[in-house]
């Protein structure tokens, strides 16, 4: 018989409900180390059938990173209202905001990067190994291996976790997922920075020091 004390600790260090706490428990002879670990592996995997739900819900978060010359705007989906009002749900939107300003992805997912980009990448990346002096035998399999890393900085689920390097965005979002039960999706963001795009005026130094001696 498991104790109600040690359902109510497995539910305070997961988040789970108070029957999946007793289950787990149950299922593992009272071990709480297991049962912890018996939550995470079954909530990760219910959080993959959740991930082709529709979430409409959500927030739209902002966060202004360095006395204000850094802004992002993300769109954080989920399935309701109550999920979206949660401290965890707040909590993960800030993070990924945060690692929008940090990181600079560019797409959501490495299908939305645009085929010619791929395909110019793809073209500079062939050009540098060649002139390594690489064998063009290999070059195909050192140019696969570029493009992923490349993916892996301008996308923002695959980028590694600001907070934690060992963790991809996507399995931060995993994990809420199975915690929250609700599926979640990043729907689309906008990164501003102060002058980004503007060519700055360059001060000509000698052609100053010209006209004031003429």
């Amino acid at each position: 018989m498991v104790s109600a004390s040690l359902v109510k600790e497995l539910r305070e260090k997961t988040g789970a409900g108070m029957m999946d706490c007793k289950k787990a428990l149950e299922k593992n002879d009272g071990n709480l180390e297991k049962a912890i670990d018996y939550l995470r592996e079954k909530g990760l995997a219910d959080a993959a059938k959740k991930s082709g739900r529709v979430a409409a819900d959500g927030a739209v978060v902002s966060y202004i990173h360095g006395n204000g010359r850094i802004g992002v705007l993300v769109e954080v989906n989920c399935e309701t209202d109550f999920v979206a009002k949660t401290d965890d749900f707040k909590e993960l939107c800030h993070d990924i905001a945060m690692q929008i300003a940090a990181a600079k992805p560019l797409f959501i997912t490495p299908d939305e990067v645009p085929q010619d980009v791929l395909a110019k990448e793809k073209e500079i990346l062939t050009a540098q190994a060649l002139n390594e002096g690489k064998p063009e035998k290999v070059v195909e399999k050192m140019v696969t291996g570029r493009i992923e890393k490349y993916l892996k900085e301008i996308c923002l689920l695959e980028q590694p976790f600001i907070k934690d390097s060992d963790k991809a965005i996507k399995d931060l979002i995993k994990e809420k997922i199975a915690k929250m039960g609700e599926n979640i999706s990043v729907r689309r963001f906008s990164r501003f920075e102060l002058g980004e795009g503007i060519e700055k005026q360059k001060d000509d130094f000698a052609s100053e020091v010209q006209s004031m001696m003429s």
